[in-house]
């Protein structure tokens, strides 16, 4: 009898159970583990995918805002997904995240709002072409930090923009650009997406190449492409 796959890590650490509709519990991921917490990435990505479960979803992501209210620690957690309201096209939500402290009590750790919508054809123009950049495969593949797990979970191609091999306070520019996918590779979907819209390090380290106290406070996402682009 043949073992079932294993799951990739990051289908393992979104993994969700449902007792009752809206109420989510997991378990934070050492595979995406930061230096004191879990990667923010997989925390906005764990959101997508409990929107995703759930019953009532309404078509597909459109806009997602996460505020990491405090730092999760390593254990269980628990998610309150509620659709606040759905129209005829769109569908309005709050995530509540918590986490137990060490009296056992629930604690807010992160909220979120986001959108779904049901998408339908309309007019659409570009207004910034893709850059010319390399080819991913001409590239080399850059481990930025060692010992920092979720790092591990990416393969990342700077083109430009990369950590400062020097920090001597020379920074003269804050732009990345960069050619990314999950390691090992797999299908892009909105959770994923959502994940490594989070793998940009501070902006202050490459403008100022100095590395100073810094971390994602509140992010927001907004997904201009539905699940057929994502899947070519």
């Amino acid at each position: 009898m043949s073992k079932p796959p294993t799951p990739h890590p990051f289908d393992a650490a979104l993994a969700l159970s449902q007792d009752t509709p809206g109420h989510f519990t997991g378990h934070t991921s050492p595979a995406y583990w930061n230096m004191v917490g879990p990667f923010g990435g997989i925390t906005a990505a764990t959101i997508v995918r409990a929107i995703m479960d759930h019953p009532q979803r309404l078509g597909e992501p459109l806009s997602l805002t996460v505020n990491y209210a405090g730092a999760l620690t390593e254990g269980p957690f628990e998610l309150q997904v509620t659709p606040v309201r759905t129209n005829r096209s769109t569908q309005h939500w709050t995530v509540t995240l918590l986490q137990n402290d060490p009296a056992g009590l629930p604690v807010v750790a992160t909220t979120a709002t986001a959108v779904t919508a049901a998408r339908r054809e309309t007019w659409s123009l570009s207004d910034t072409p893709m850059p010319a950049v390399p080819a991913p495969e001409t590239l080399e593949r850059r481990v930025m930090f060692k010992g920092v797990e979720w790092l591990a979970r990416y393969d990342m191609r700077p083109i430009t923009g990369p950590v400062p091999h020097v920090w001597d306070g020379g920074g003269h520019s804050s732009l990345t650009q960069l050619w990314m996918r999950d390691e090992p590779a797999r299908p892009l979907d909105f959770a994923a997406l959502a994940s490594m819209c989070d793998v940009f390090f501070p902006r202050v380290w490459l403008r100022r190449a100095t590395q100073v106290p810094a971390g994602t406070v509140s992010i927001t996402v907004y997904f201009h492409a539905g699940s057929a682009a994502l899947a070519a």
